[in-house]
């Protein structure tokens, strides 16, 4: 056969190749993350992460709800790449951090400090900021929860972070059940991997004025929001005052178990006593009331699920290879 004979299967071959190499690359940022990538370079960094992370939640157990919180804003806004963590400075002076979304309201900053100052020490400029981020959120979610998993690491660190973008990101607290599928399915997150997510909201707190129109200014027919519990409406209401508020205290997200992640949110849903409109939404709306149900029925099935989800959400646009970079401090790019 001659060269000018095998031309056509050559370039056919070359065709299925470049297909085969785009359907790769859209998956291949996720596949490239692997359980325990530091073994070798940094076999430390998760010990590291772990004792220093125990410490800070037994000082303070709300900094669990805070470091879980804060790898979620760091994933929903430009992918897990520590965004979430640079601090704004004079060229660019709202970064995601300072964005009023997230300030005063995002805890932990000072934790993941503490443990990049540590595994620098041991391992120079060798593990991300993004990366240890993703880990002192799983291990908030044993801390408290008991629930543990591996989590794939080398994410890299990202360059940019602008305040602007959080809102245009970020799911808001008065979404409702579709616009929160909406939400996360752009995120490539199922409608059942939010719901699922959303069992974060059994430790933490809230501001009143995330959810205080529900209580006070609900609609023109009703003051008070019908779908929550008049009793609970009761209690929130000697805890946040009516507009014009010249303070903004906070209330628990789940008051039953409020330092302890488990399935109860789900419980308090049913029972009408979901905090936040984004929260009492999935029980109200039909596309979601059977996973809320399912979830408050079968703790174990909620935890392996959460345990998933969080591994699926760690894996959102990461950096990897030589994409962005290993911050020596985690609130400056280097």
């Amino acid at each position: 056969m001659t060269a000018m004979e095998n031309t056509p299967h050559h370039m056919l071959q070359m065709v299925s190749i470049l297909v085969l190499i785009l359907c790769i690359s859209s998956l291949a940022s996720s596949a490239s993350l692997k359980v325990g990538f530091y073994s070798s370079t940094c076999p430390s960094a998760e010990a590291i992460v772990r004792s220093t992370v125990n410490k800070a939640i037994s000082d303070n157990p709300g900094i669990a709800a805070g470091l879980i919180r804060m790898h979620f804003h760091d994933c929903f806004v430009r992918g897990c790449d520590g965004s979430v963590l640079l601090a704004s400075t004079s060229g660019n002076p709202v970064a995601e951090r300072d964005n009023s979304i997230n300030n005063p309201s995002l805890r932990g900053f000072e934790v993941i400090e503490d443990v990049k100052t540590q595994i620098e020490a041991a391992c120079p400029q060798t593990v991300s900021c993004a990366d240890i981020l993703a880990f002192a959120a799983r291990d908030s979610a044993l801390k408290v929860g008991g629930i543990n998993y591996d989590v794939p690491s080398g994410r890299r660190d990202g360059l940019v972070s602008i305040g602007d973008e959080v809102p245009q990101n970020l799911p808001g607290p008065t979404l409702s059940a579709d616009e929160l599928v909406t939400n996360f399915a752009r995120k490539g997150l199922s409608g059942d991997e939010m719901v699922t997510l959303s069992g974060a909201h059994s430790i933490g707190v809230s501001h009143c004025s995330s959810f205080s129109k529900r209580l006070y200014t609900f609609s023109d027919t009703c003051t008070q929001d019908p779908s929550m519990d008049p009793s609970y409406a009761a209690t929130l209401k000697t805890k946040c005052p009516a507009p014009p508020a010249t303070t903004d205290p906070t209330v628990p997200l789940e008051p039953s178990t409020s330092i302890r992640l488990d399935n109860k949110y789900y419980e308090g849903l049913i029972n009408h006593r979901g905090l936040l409109t984004s929260d009492q939404t999935l029980f109200t709306s039909q596309s979601t009331k059977e996973m809320v149900q399912s979830n408050a029925y079968n703790g174990a099935s909620w935890a392996e699920k959460f345990a998933q989800a969080m591994v699926r959400m760690g894996s959102i646009e990461v950096l990897t290879g030589s994409d962005g970079e290993i911050r020596t401090h985690c609130s400056f790019v280097n």
